[in-house]
């Protein structure tokens, strides 16, 4: 049995049954476990009080960030337990799974080199909704060597300090932006075939989806310029550049010119780009195993989503621009129906 000393951190914002879901789970583990809340106007503080050892509410007078609650909690845990080998973080709307942290510990007391590890991670309703399936298969990612851990991964307290931690300025991106400086200073990060926690994304309208990849956008411009010269985002963003701005930019300009050139008109045939898109990432989707029909929903979610992901980078430049700080884009639901939860119980 390994005798590595863990602890835990969950943060959370109006998470409701969930959170007590997430909690109950972790307390069952018995190792030291850290709440932080992110100024909750439910019941998320008392809940917490009654199940994890230290529980803490970040200072408004600041604005909310993940990357915040999740620095608190790991000072808070070092604070009092100057020992910890390894640090567990997990969002409020998660469940860890059963035996993943065993798994995860063994990993990394077997590969010191290893800085962080994740597993699987599994919507909880998949098929409540077309965007929570998407967000089930936004998960399914390559097992082995990883870029990036989201917000629930088992991290090496030494690489945590090392690193100085999360980036508190950022709203969104703040784990892969975290994983990029871990990787950076010579640990590796990996993904285990492990299931990790079951999550609840509670996406039920196209409005939330939209703001959701909306923050996306936000988090890939913030991202490329800061570590641009290493690769981080820059991809994404060229292609978010294109496919969001350069084609309809090409396509309304060929449009205005027809108006007095007729044969200009042909140029309003790069708009047949977006079907060529949609039809190359089902194809990618079926190959890897999807059913037609979900494979269909990803490339449309892709291709949709290229303008919700634009309009997240174009507010990050007026921020910039205006030299005003980003706050929070929340898409989430305040709490999912505690019948739902019962019914997975």
């Amino acid at each position: 049995m390994s005798g590595s000393t863990v602890g835990l951190v969950v943060i959370g914002r109006n998470e409701g049954d969930r959170l007590r879901v997430c909690l109950d789970a972790l307390a069952k583990t018995g190792h030291v476990l850290c709440y932080v809340d992110s100024g909750s106007t439910d019941d998320s503080i008392a809940v917490a009080a009654k199940r994890a050892t230290i529980v803490d509410e970040l200072d408004a007078s600041r604005p909310f960030t993940a990357a915040r609650g999740r620095n608190r909690g790991f000072a808070l845990l070092i604070d009092a337990h100057p020992d910890l080998d390894y640090v567990h973080v997990f969002d409020g709307d998660t469940e860890i799974s059963d035996g993943w942290l065993e798994t995860a510990i063994a990993h990394l007391d077997e590969h010191p080199d290893v800085g962080a590890v994740c597993g699987r991670r599994r919507e909880r309703f998949p098929e409540a909704s077309r965007y929570n399936q998407l967000c089930d298969m936004e998960w399914d990612t390559p097992i082995g060597e990883a870029g990036a851990f989201g917000g629930d991964a088992l991290i090496r307290a030494s690489a945590w300090t090392a690193v100085g931690g999360y980036d508190e300025t950022l709203i969104a991106g703040e784990d892969p932006e975290f994983s990029h400086r871990i990787r950076q200073a010579g640990w590796g990060i990996q993904r285990l075939d492990a299931d990790m926690t079951i999550h609840d994304a509670n996406i039920t309208t196209f409005r939330q989806w939209f703001t959701r990849a909306r923050r996306a956008g936000h988090a890939y411009a913030e991202g490329a310029s800061m570590h641009g010269e290493h690769g981080h985002y820059t991809r994404e963003v060229r292609s978010i550049g294109f496919w969001a701005g350069a084609v309809p930019a090409a396509a309304a300009i060929s449009g205005i010119a027809a108006l007095k050139q007729p044969v200009a008109a042909v140029g309003v045939g790069v708009l047949a780009g977006y079907p060529v898109l949609w039809s190359r990432v089902r194809g990618h989707r079926v190959a890897s195993g999807d059913s037609t029909d979900k494979a269909s929903l990803y490339a449309s979610s892709v291709v949709v989503g290229k303008f919700a992901e634009m309009s997240g980078m174009m507010l990050w430049a007026k921020n910039r621009i205006t030299k005003t700080d980003s706050t929070l884009v929340e898409y989430k639901q305040a709490e999912s129906p505690a019948s739902e939860l019962d019914r997975a119980a």
